[in-house]
């Protein structure tokens, strides 16, 4: 993932910070607690595509 592009990526629902998670090629939104996947390159930011993190799992720190 580029890092330029992670700069400037931010949620499409509440526009915070996006944590890039390389091992399971996701860009997750701590605040909104969803997981928006990067398939081919390409990070799938539409709320549809989003993975909603269970309560128990644990969110990276950068």
């Amino acid at each position: 993932m580029d890092s330029k592009l992670l700069e400037i990526l931010v949620c499409p629902l509440c526009k915070s910070p996006l944590f890039y998670n390389k091992a399971a090629q996701e860009l997750i939104c701590r605040a909104d607690r969803l997981a928006f996947p990067i398939k081919d390159g390409i990070p799938m930011m539409l709320e549809g595509e989003a993975r909603q993190l269970p309560a128990d799992e644990d969110i990276p720190r950068a």
